[in-house]
């Protein structure tokens, strides 16, 4: 399926939004998640279903000083 990953199309075979981070190769990596505007916390992302079409968003931490 085609998702939408920081504003790039990325075809992606997954059902959910784990699988998807997944199959992007994020796996364990600390993350942010939203999906379609809406934050998906990491405890819900196995649970939390994707579409064609659907817009995911990945942020990860920065460190700095």
């Amino acid at each position: 399926m085609t998702l939408i990953v920081n504003g790039e199309k990325r075809e992606v075979a997954a059902g959910t939004l784990a699988e998807a981070l997944q199959a992007l190769d994020y796996g364990e990596a600390r993350v942010a998640t939203a999906l379609n505007g809406e934050f998906v916390p990491a405890r819900e992302r196995g649970t939390t279903k994707v579409k064609d079409g659907d817009k995911i968003e990945i942020v990860a931490p920065r460190q700095g000083g």
